[in-house]
């Protein structure tokens, strides 16, 4: 039976939620603004304020001129009140960063390990190992880990207990890498696709803001997606929605990674847009695809006709025959390209992918629909990482993260 107080509790929990979001994503803001916004009460705002100051989860931040009244104080949340790391596994290499509450950098590791040339267990001491270097220098810094988000290529599954990672490419197969880190580590850890915890930064911080009906799309090594419906991530049934990378475009193509055949990552992907390009030009290098030092070579060659230049618009048009479908399948008013591919190459095909969509896109669907890069850098993954931790703190009210991860994305 639930009690007057447990009503009482989540109601404060609920509203604290609502400013402290506001504060992250908008602020600064003032009082009457966060009254206006949330629907709260002047009263109510005034003592949740109050009490997140008292714990210096917000700050003050300065004053605004009124109208004829007293300067209005602004609040913002204190990037000091905790910090984060963020961590990429990727297929030429694993970043890990740490984050404040404002997501500012606060310093970084890079490990050339490539996870798939390497036993998972071998992995996990490697990844221990370089986010207990940032933790410390963090702790010298007198910044607290409030904790860790991964994000890592494959299907994860959401489970009571930590997440389990299903990757085929980097032979990851059921490993519980949450519980694994969590006993290493002593922090929450939170694990996730990367595709979508790249999603989660753009929608908030990035092109997707303002958007409630969006693709943000990761083009790397994989192709992947996080499909957002009226604000909220579509996991599907098991956690396994957006899986674009694996959606038939060639009928009987070449095979792919997955072992399918056909699959837009088998042309786009890194390692097929490398083989296209192998396949038609002699001086193409031969090199790993997913160390990615070939990829400033493509574009330096695709300046002028020839194969190179061949190969990237036979790309563009995969990527936008794709995109077309998902225009048909989704309607979103948006479609993000982010990922190392994207960043990359991504302001040359941009152009062409657009024509390709709209000629393959239902008229009326197409014409409402905007196709963007990605704001953020090569740091893009591992920020989206961190923001499964920050995600925690928001959804609570400001309550530090404990082990199993709220269903709530916001």
């Amino acid at each position: 039976m639930t009690t007057g107080r447990a009503v009482v509790s989540d109601l404060r929990r609920i509203n604290r939620a609502s400013l402290l979001r506001l504060l992250f994503l908008d602020g600064p803001l003032n009082r009457i603004q966060l009254g206006r916004l949330t629907g709260l009460s002047s009263g109510s705002v005034t003592n949740l304020c109050a009490a997140m100051l008292a714990e210096e989860l917000i700050l003050e931040t300065g004053q605004e001129k009124s109208d004829g009244g007293r300067p209005r104080v602004t609040l913002a949340v204190n990037p000091d009140f905790g910090a984060f790391i963020g961590v990429e596994v990727g297929e030429g290499g694993i970043r890990v960063e740490s984050f404040d509450f404002r997501l500012a950098s606060l310093g970084s590791r890079q490990l050339d390990s490539q996870p798939q040339h390497h036993p998972a267990a071998q992995m996990v001491d490697e990844l221990a190992s370089a986010i207990s270097a940032l933790q410390a220098q963090l702790t010298s810094a007198d910044r607290r880990l409030l904790g860790v988000g991964l994000a890592v290529p494959g299907i994860v599954e959401q489970r009571t207990g930590g997440a389990r990672v299903h990757s085929r490419i980097i032979h990851w197969e059921g490993l519980e890498l949450e519980r694994l880190l969590r006993e290493r580590l002593g922090v929450p850890v939170f694990t996730e696709n990367g595709a979508k915890a790249l999603g989660q930064v753009e929608m908030w911080l990035g092109a997707g803001r303002g958007a409630s009906d969006a693709v943000v799309a990761l083009w790397g090594s994989g192709v992947g997606a996080a499909i957002f419906a009226d604000g909220q991530l579509y996991r599907g049934s098991t956690s396994c929605a957006g899986e674009w990378g694996h959606a038939c475009i060639v009928v009987g193509g070449q095979r792919c990674r997955c072992g399918s055949r056909g699959c837009l990552e088998a042309y786009v992907g890194a390692e097929g847009l490398l083989g296209a390009w192998q396949a038609v030009d002699r001086d193409a290098p031969r090199t790993d695809p997913d160390l990615e030092d070939w990829v400033d070579l493509l574009l330096g060659a695709a300046t002028s006709p020839g194969p190179a230049q061949r190969t990237l618009a036979q790309a563009a048009t995969y990527l936008g025959v794709a995109s077309a479908n998902l225009v048909n399948l989704f309607n979103p008013q948006l479609i993000v390209l982010g990922g190392s591919l994207g960043r990359r190459l991504g302001p040359t095909l941009l152009p062409q992918i657009e024509a390709t969509m709209r000629e393959h896109a239902i008229d009326q669907v197409a014409r409402n629909v905007t196709l963007t890069l990605g704001r953020f850098g090569e740091d893009a993954v591992a920020l989206g990482g961190a923001t499964l931790v920050v995600r925690e703190i928001l959804a609570s009210g400001g309550t530090l993260p404990t082990t199993t991860p709220s269903s709530r994305w916001i």
